[in-house]
């Protein structure tokens, strides 16, 4: 009899690493599958709508609250809104896939409490502050008034750490990498 399946979710302060890390378990784990975030930011360039995420307005992302159709959200700034939608989810356990997340902390708090055992939470940890900030400025892909929000909001997030699984360092991507490999194979195997 086949096992149930299991979800992965990964979340960290913006410019940990955690796309990164996730995109590396995805190539590594061929029964995974991504679960597309649902948000009402404008998409930047090179992001394609359906496959980074679903972009909706807010007015759509506040039908879908009121309606129950999001297994977790969050306005994570004034007016920008990131969930996940559970019909999203549902179809990838329905067809015997893992799920694995790229969510923001409390988001990846949410999912865990709701998918208790059955989901390891990961948590993406920069080396310190400062080099977060500059993975940001280095990413170019924010103004500096967004760098800064970014960065104020991941020193209040890193007090979460310690709720998640498991506190991946990333202080070294290929060691990270490989860490992270080791610890989701042990994880899906269980």
């Amino acid at each position: 009899m086949p096992r149930e399946p299991k979800l992965i979710i990964v979340s960290a302060p913006s410019g940990s690493g955690k796309t990164t890390i996730v995109k590396h378990l995805l190539s590594n784990f061929p029964n995974l599958a991504f679960s597309i975030s649902a948000t009402s930011r404008e998409i930047r360039k090179g992001e394609t709508d359906g496959k980074d995420y679903y972009f909706i307005s807010v007015d759509r992302f506040k039908d879908k609250i009121k309606s129950n159709d999001l297994l977790e959200w969050e306005e994570v700034y004034s007016g920008t809104f990131y969930g996940t939608l559970k019909s999203e989810i549902d179809k990838q356990l329905n067809n015997g896939r893992d799920v694995i997340f790229d969510v923001d902390v409390v988001g990846g708090l949410n999912i865990k409490k709701f998918f208790g055992d059955r989901a390891l939470s990961v948590f993406v940890c920069p080396p310190s502050i400062d080099e977060l900030e500059n993975r940001l400025k280095c990413r170019n892909t924010d103004s500096d008034e967004t760098i800064i929000k970014r960065v104020n909001k991941a020193a209040k997030e890193l007090e979460y750490s310690n709720k998640f699984d498991f506190i991946l360092i990333n202080d070294n991507l290929e060691e990270a990498k490989k860490v992270i490999v080791e610890k989701v194979a042990e994880f899906l195997n269980r």
